[in-house]
């Protein structure tokens, strides 16, 4: 079977036209994997999925994580894990907001980070709300040799604290959660053979070089990555759903209004520890 698919920009982003009723055909599945790893973003415009329908599409992809119950104080997360700021969510505001900023899902709980990430829009905001992608991937393919050259060999520690820097101090932070830290390579080598970074808000300090030195390039390589060229920001409408290939893409969303009502449903597909 092949599947409509019109690529969105060449180096990230497509849209796929899927009926629901495809949905765990094994055929369709190895198909959308293959446009995952070719085009690190998928859009599958006006879908509307039920959280059950959702679930389905995540169990035909891979194995079910949910990342969200890897939080210290979030054991009892649902399996599709409500991404808002209304009053009396599950997660805290503080996360949410951190979520403006470039970051990649689950780098700084237990175990691999999501290979893939699976979002819906259930309700949207009146003023911003789009999220942005920016592929990690192509920002590294594009490097000089030289610079690819020196990222090799190099670990990053990622902690919730540096994931919340511009959003509250440390002292706001529970202690749990302040203490959580994961140690990544830079550079992980995808299941294709080609490389991608391990960056963003998480990103704290780089192993073996000083603070301000370690810093300085974390910054340098967000704002490489950050350009046009790698970057495709989607607007969404009612009924969305959009499937990123997590270690290999940053996305943040476009501040909106603490009472814009915005509700996005999350689940997330195992991945494999990110190698380099």
């Amino acid at each position: 079977m092949t599947l409509k698919v019109e690529v969105l920009k060449p180096a990230v982003g497509a849209k796929v036209y899927l009926d629901r009723d495809m949905i765990g055909d094994p055929e369709v599945s190895q198909e959308l994997l293959a446009l995952l790893e070719k085009h690190t973003v998928l859009v599958f415009p006006q879908i509307n999925l039920s959280d059950a329908e959702q679930l389905a599409l995540t169990d035909a992809l891979g194995e079910r994580v949910n990342v969200a119950a890897k939080v210290p104080g979030r054991a009892d997360a649902a399996p599709v894990y409500e991404v808002t700021l209304n009053e009396g969510a599950a997660i805290e505001r503080e996360y949410v907001l951190g979520t403006f900023f470039w970051h990649m899902d689950g780098l700084t709980v237990d175990g691999a980070p999501p290979k893939a990430s699976v979002l819906s829009a259930r309700q949207l905001a009146a003023k911003g709300g789009d999220t942005e992608f920016a592929s990690t991937k192509a920002a590294y393919e594009a490097l000089p040799k030289e610079e690819k050259a020196e990222l090799e060999g190099l670990r990053v520690k990622h902690t919730v604290t540096a994931s919340l820097r511009e959003v509250c101090g440390p002292d706001d932070i529970d202690d749990t959660r302040r203490k959580m830290l994961r140690e990544h390579p830079l550079v992980w080598t995808r299941g294709d053979g080609t490389k991608a970074l391990i960056i963003g808000s998480t990103a704290d300090e780089i192993v073996g070089l000083s603070h301000a030195e370690g810093r300085a390039l974390l910054a340098r390589l967000l704002d490489w990555t950050a350009q046009p060229a790698f970057t495709y920001r989607h607007h969404w409408q009612e009924g969305d759903c959009v499937i990123w290939d997590n270690p290999s893409a940053l996305h943040r969303v476009i501040p909106y209004a603490l009472d814009s009502g915005r509700r996005m449903h999350r689940t997330g597909i195992a991945g494999v520890e990110v190698a380099a």
